[in-house]
């Protein structure tokens, strides 16, 4: 997939919030954050099969790209290394009233 223009980008930022781009090699996938439905499905396969959460995580996420990613074992697993990355968990304080 050839690079996408900031145009692109910015309008899929408008649909999806956060924007992130993996390159490998000459394959590219653009992701956005994973919704609570994908986090949940994906964290209920982890513990029993990771590479299965990494598929999920992939293909919940998956905005565009070249579709070698998801076939390709080298490819795949390149990307999954950062999926991991997507998960963001912001910091909060419990006070007791």
């Amino acid at each position: 997939m050839e690079k996408a223009t900031q145009e692109q980008i910015d309008a899929w930022k408008v649909k999806y919030g956060d924007v992130y781009s993996i390159t490998v090699e000459d394959k590219r996938v653009y992701l956005k954050k994973p919704d609570r439905k994908t986090l949940s499905y994906a964290t209920s396969i982890a513990s029993k099969d990771p590479i299965k959460f990494n598929e999920i995580m992939l293909a919940g996420c998956w905005i565009a790209g070249d579709e070698e990613i998801k076939t390709d074992d080298g490819l795949f697993l390149s990307v999954s290394a950062h999926l991991s990355e997507l998960i963001e968990v912001k910091e909060a304080e419990m006070l007791k009233l």
